[in-house]
């Protein structure tokens, strides 16, 4: 195995990113999204959302405590209320199923990079050291 260039590696991820975006679970994402921004009460409660969040910073720079806590609840109301759209409840679960696949990338890139060092140094994969502490804990144990 030769040495790779950070472009080679980039490149690389650039193909691992497009092989992720026509993923079962980005078509979801894709079409879940679509129809989000096409129903008009999803919109108009986004609308609504955004007004009160202004409100609430309004009010929270002002001091005014008593108004705050009454457009928060109106906004945890309206937000909840959203929460309860189907559409809604499937666009979340699709961001939850790309990220988790996004997340599982990186663990597994992570985790490779890692054992590979390990194996590189003729280290101890099951203790999970290099090859250098290997032989530094075998030298402290037979002093």
């Amino acid at each position: 195995m030769g040495n790779y260039t950070k472009e080679q590696i980039i490149d690389k991820a650039k193909d691992l990113a497009k092989m992720i975006s026509t993923t079962n679970e980005v078509d979801f994402f894709k079409r879940a999204e679509a129809q989000i921004n096409e129903n008009k009460n999803v919109a108009e409660l986004m609308s609504v959302i955004k007004g009160l969040q202004k409100q609430s910073v309004n009010f929270q720079h002002y001091g005014k405590s008593e108004a705050l806590r009454k457009t928060e609840d109106k906004l945890a109301k309206v937000e909840r209320e959203l929460d309860e759209i189907p559409i809604v409840q499937e666009f979340k679960q699709s961001q939850i199923e790309v990220n988790d696949l996004l997340q599982m990338v990186a663990n597994v890139i992570s985790n490779t990079v890692t054992d590979e060092i390990i194996k590189a140094t003729n280290g101890d994969l099951l203790r999970g050291e290099t090859g250098s502490k290997v032989k530094n804990n075998s030298h402290s144990h037979s002093c």
